[in-house]
């Protein structure tokens, strides 16, 4: 599948395989290496440190891209100034985020890919989402709100919820498309978010919509998530 010219490839379950238990599957994907031992084109060119955290509680769903450099080296998902702009836009601090009972992270590619010769992020391994991304959102209740953010993250998300036909174009008419998109069904509703990487400032800068628009839907969606996981836990 091609969107944005992001190009995906999937891998479905036998029809007559026993589903899987959400705790044996994140097990199984924190001890992956199947992008060093069977990779799809070159191997991965360090040792793997998957990083994810979901829950089978949590309502919102934050799906980026890949883990960076720094994301690697702490094992925890945006733990880095891309994080801290998430979070902002989010309306929240870094111990709601990273509650597990509210919010699950899951990027298209759970290692860090590795750099270009421009020193900038590789894309997201093809791997991941072939071998694990259905299996996983098969093994646990729906979210109620997933964050799609990056191209690659809004291809795979859009089509699993049926809402393919908002897949085609570049990431900024995808962005410009997003009422569309979030009332273009009840629930599990979807977000689509550029990266909050300092690299995508000078697009914040040129699309002030965004912020002025975006954001505050963004905000009251999570606070009201948040707040309805809060009184369920008293």
């Amino acid at each position: 599948m091609t969107a944005g010219g992001v190009i995906l490839i999937y891998q479905h379950m036998d029809a007559t395989s026993p589903p899987d238990t959400l705790d044996t599957l994140l097990a199984e994907i924190r001890a992956c290496r199947f992008c060093v031992e069977s990779p799809r084109g070159k191997p991965l060119p360090h040792e793997p440190r998957p990083v994810l955290s979901v829950s089978a509680r949590a309502p919102i769903l934050v799906a980026g891209q890949a883990p960076g450099t720094r994301v690697h080296a702490s094992g925890q998902s945006f733990n880095d100034p891309s994080g801290d702009r998430l979070r902002t836009w989010m309306g929240i601090d870094r111990t709601t985020f990273y509650d597990p009972s509210r919010i699950s992270i899951a990027a298209m590619g759970f290692c860090f890919p590795g750099q270009d010769a421009k020193g900038g992020d590789l894309p997201p391994r093809r791997e991941c989402a072939a071998r694990w991304h259905d299996r996983l959102f098969a093994a646990r209740p729906p979210f109620e709100l997933v964050l799609a953010i990056g191209a690659a993250s809004q291809a795979y998300h859009l089509r699993r919820l049926g809402l393919e036909r908002f897949a085609t174009g570049g990431l900024t008419e995808r962005i410009a498309r997003w009422r569309d998109i979030w009332q273009a069904r009840q629930g599990p509703r979807v977000l689509v978010l550029p990266h909050p990487s300092w690299r995508n400032t000078g697009w914040l800068k040129r699309h002030p919509w965004f912020d002025a628009e975006l954001v505050p839907v963004l905000r009251a969606e999570v606070a009201r998530l948040i707040s309805a996981t809060a009184e369920d836990a008293g």
